[in-house]
């Protein structure tokens, strides 16, 4: 569900996230349109205002736990966690986090990646919210889904910012919700 389509279509908020957005052409490889958050991180009322909306969203779903995607869920999902009540819990790349980790391996149109979590830091039965900056095919939120659920997590929904076109109607998100502020802008 993107944003606009909640009620929030006539929210100013969104158009100052959006244009708080720098579209970078032809990087990392030529025909893509990076989407840079950098920008949007930089402002402070956009950064400010994309934290509220989620906030305000999640507040009252009794969510326990925020998993943000390294590494721009990073960035997201910290301010979350505190405003709602929930702890943190970082979902990281191979081999980043010490000690004892569970792992999902998953599929991207130019190969494989991983993400790991360290044992124990979500119970079963948790309420988890996943967060990323970015949704393009689903692979990256799928495997953080799949991961949660393996140690007994509810995944609730999953969050981004931004969310490509295609997704709406290609959704691999296990049957999850999945919640957008905004579509990228060209």
């Amino acid at each position: 569900m993107f944003a606009r389509e909640n009620g929030l279509h006539g929210d100013p908020r969104l158009r100052g996230i959006s244009e708080a957005i720098r579209v970078v052409p032809d990087f990392p490889k030529p025909g893509i349109m990076f989407q840079d958050i950098t920008t949007l991180l930089l402002d402070r009322k956009a950064f400010k205002d994309s934290v509220d909306i989620f906030v305000d969203r999640y507040r009252d779903m009794n969510i326990s736990v925020v998993a943000g995607v390294e590494a721009r869920g990073f960035m997201f999902g910290p301010p979350i966690a505190l405003a709602i009540g929930a702890k943190f819990v970082p979902l990281r790349k191979p081999k980043k986090l010490p000690g004892e980790v569970i792992s999902e391996n998953y599929v991207l149109e130019y190969g494989t990646d991983c993400l790991e979590m360290h044992v124990g830091a979500v119970q079963p039965g948790e309420r988890a919210l996943v967060i990323d900056d970015l949704v393009a095919t689903g692979g990256t939120l799928s495997a953080a889904i799949n991961l949660l659920e393996r140690v007994g997590a509810d995944v609730v929904e999953c969050a981004c910012v931004i969310g490509l076109p295609k997704i709406k109607e290609e959704r691999r998100l296990n049957g999850k919700p999945l919640y957008i502020l905004v579509e990228p802008r060209e």
